[in-house]
């Protein structure tokens, strides 16, 4: 699993995870994921999320996805982050490709 950043009981971000991820994320105790990453970003050479949502549901974690483009946060991204992040289980980790992204929309959600 990639390295964890832990901002509190509710919350932690990661880089860019892989189906091959999720199984570690489950025994680590997270109810929910949420991927705050574009899937065309990079020339989409990430896993798409609908593939993730798909195996991490298979795990029974719940996914959500709120891409935003990194430096280009708004409000509305904020005010979106919030609402998904009050219908997750928790504890939730957000990732992104560095983490940066799920850390700031958490941050400025609170």
């Amino acid at each position: 699993m990639k390295p964890l950043t832990r901002i509190d009981d509710n919350f932690s971000t990661t880089p860019q995870i892989d189906i091959e991820d999720l199984k570690d994320i489950k025994a680590a105790g997270f109810k929910s994921v949420i991927c705050n990453r574009p899937d065309s970003e990079d020339g989409g050479s990430h896993p798409d999320h609908n593939l993730m949502e798909t195996e991490a549901r298979k795990l029974g974690i719940e996914f959500a996805y709120l891409p935003v483009v990194p430096g280009q946060i708004n409000d509305g991204n904020v005010a979106e982050f919030k609402t998904i992040m009050d219908k997750l289980p928790r504890p939730t980790l957000g990732y992104c490709r560095m983490g940066m992204r799920a850390k700031t929309l958490y941050e400025r959600s609170r």
